[in-house]
């Protein structure tokens, strides 16, 4: 009777399996993503410092470029204080960078717009060959 115990003992035993494999494959995944992650390029935001002289620098620059777009509560945009229709936008911005070729748009979006409207102007400042925007957060004044 003993003999045959064993024997049952034996087949009841569920197989071994080897997480070794599965682990190294995580840990290969893992160190390639800690290698490429610094590579991948993402947009950047690069916020101006909050030193007393910086509201100054932001008067004088407002009152200097060309180019300065604002959103309104309700998605009006308006383009140096002149109202643009969206399907509109796009000639303009292109009309503006053949005139000013090194100059970075100021934006001045209201809180209250949609980022839809926020998404439409930089795209089509993207399409217009202006790559960097002046995002100005805080009220406008007039």
């Amino acid at each position: 009777m003993r003999h045959s115990f064993y024997l049952n003992r034996e087949r009841d035993e569920d197989p071994v399996i080897n997480l070794t494999p599965l682990i190294d494959v995580v840990f290969v995944i893992l160190i390639m993503f800690i290698l490429i992650a610094p590579i991948l390029e993402m947009d950047q935001i690069e916020l101006a410092g909050a030193s007393p002289s910086s509201k100054n620098i932001t008067l004088l620059k407002k009152e200097e470029n060309p180019v300065s777009i604002r959103v309104d509560q309700h998605n009006r945009i308006f383009l140096n204080n002149q109202l643009v229709k969206e399907t509109e936008i796009f000639q303009a911005f292109s009309q503006l960078k053949l005139q000013h070729e090194k100059t970075k748009p100021l934006l001045y979006h209201d809180k209250r717009a949609t980022f839809g409207s926020y998404q439409k102007i930089k795209s089509a400042l993207e399409k217009a060959g202006f790559h960097e925007i002046d995002l100005v957060l805080g009220p406008e004044e007039k």
